[in-house]
């Protein structure tokens, strides 16, 4: 134990293992709910919702636990919000890729993801990026889970005229899923950690009791799993058309995984007085080794999750409270075979919820600076309204660039920013909007 509380650093960070477990179970509650969003989410491209939910357990909790032994950050990983719907509504139901196709594009972003971690490119291309669109694209992306969750939950509807309009408020389902957003934002509100699990859990409740949903047993998590485990199809996804799909999910997965890291670390006091994080190329390192397992299991995108910071806020510091939370997530594997009752009715105010909090990114753009607030701004708006991510960051460093240069600020564009928008051009001029 000591050599492992040495390992830790538990003496420098003033922590101890009961502080970090009751941490990782902290982290765990508060992101639980991508158990059962996410098979909601994939099963509409056509995935086994069981197989999903049973893929979604395996990859966070090996995930987690690489990234606390590995990197010993008190980070938590799990399949993306927002990655997981460009999968589902802009890969295979947008662009009729297939489900296991799109699985091989999530493991080459992985594989790529790596080669650029081992090469050192990945810190180069960071410092590249225009910081307005981090920012914008978080907010892009929460605007893009909002309204899937609001169409989900029937609260919006299709319409001919309008583009959209508001659906039918008096269907039960419907009233059910504002009932479950209300009761979930007002947990949220008063601070309770497991809102987000504890709403979907009584909307799922009322659901059976009312008849809108049943319980039925799936298959056993091991024998669910097999039906996406290795099934993703890599050869097809080196199809040239496919590699704006492969951008899409490498350049979300970078954007994402800095964000989180630059927020948990700050909160739990590790980044260093020269702003340098330790072991940077370790946390990396595992991000990548995370998607690239995913995908193997059958799940979109593993990216750390903000959620962290719940744990960091309980006392977690080191990587056993991202180890605690990454076996949480092995043991919750045994419920994958019931959770074929939850309707999207109960899923559906957890999106609504987690796009409400993506938008508090909007404070971090200075909307005063326009060369900088007109880019973040069309790569917020395209993103839900193509409801396509790459679309929403193409647009984003096309309208930067050109910008700068038709202001007398060329010199201040970095050389990467210039090769990817040409890249991006051509994408448009030639390969279409995808």
């Amino acid at each position: 134990m000591k050599t492992l509380e040495t390992y830790f650093e538990f003496a420098r960070l003033q922590t101890n293992w009961r502080q970090e477990t009751l941490a990782g179970l902290t982290t765990f509650l508060t992101m639980a709910y991508i158990i059962f969003v996410n098979p909601s989410i994939l099963a509409e491209a056509g995935m086994p919702a069981a197989a999903v939910s049973a893929a979604t357990c395996v990859s966070a909790g090996l995930a987690s636990i690489l990234m606390g032994a590995l990197a010993r950050y008190p980070i938590a990983m799990a399949p993306g919000m927002g990655l997981n719907a460009y999968f589902t509504y802009g890969v295979v139901k947008g662009m009729g890729v297939p489900w296991e196709t799109a699985l091989g594009a999530v493991f080459l972003s992985g594989l790529l993801f790596l080669l650029l971690t081992a090469l050192g490119v990945r810190r180069w291309i960071v410092e590249s990026i225009p910081r307005p669109l981090y920012s914008a694209t978080a907010v892009g992306i929460g605007l893009f889970i909002a309204l899937i969750g609001l169409k989900n939950a029937g609260v919006v509807a299709a319409s001919p005229a309008t583009i959209l309009t508001l659906g039918n408020l008096r269907a039960p389902a419907t009233l059910l899923s504002l009932a479950g957003l209300l009761l979930t934002a007002a947990l949220l509100i008063v601070g309770f950690r497991a809102a987000i699990l504890l709403g979907a859990a009584a909307t799922t409740a009322a659901a059976v009791a009312l008849g809108l949903s049943r319980i039925a047993v799936g298959a056993p998590p091991l024998e669910a799993l097999a039906q996406t485990a290795f099934h993703l199809n890599i050869p097809a996804a080196f199809q040239l058309g496919l590699a704006e799909i492969v951008f899409a999910f490498l350049f979300v997965d970078l954007f994402d995984n800095l964000g989180t890291l630059l927020a948990v670390a700050n909160r739990a006091g590790l980044i260093e007085k020269d702003g340098q994080i330790p072991r940077i190329g370790r946390i990396l390192s595992a991000d990548s080794l995370a998607t690239i397992a995913g995908s193997l299991s059958g799940t979109s995108t593993v990216v750390s999750y903000i959620e962290s910071a719940a744990g960091v806020a309980a006392g977690g510091r080191s990587g056993v409270t991202a180890i605690v939370t990454g076996l949480c997530f092995l043991a919750a594997l045994w419920v994958a075979p019931f959770l074929g009752v939850i309707p999207s009715a109960a899923t559906a105010p957890a999106l609504i919820l987690v796009g409400a909090l993506m938008m508090a990114h909007t404070a971090e753009i200075d909307w005063a600076n326009l060369r900088d607030s007109i880019p973040a701004f069309l790569t917020i708006v395209a993103i839900p309204m193509t409801f396509s991510i790459a679309n929403g960051l193409s647009l984003g460093f096309l309208s930067f660039t050109l910008l700068q240069l038709l202001t007398g600020r060329a010199r201040h564009v970095p050389p990467f920013v210039y090769a990817l928008s040409a890249i991006l051009l051509a994408r448009f001029l030639y390969l279409g909007s995808g």
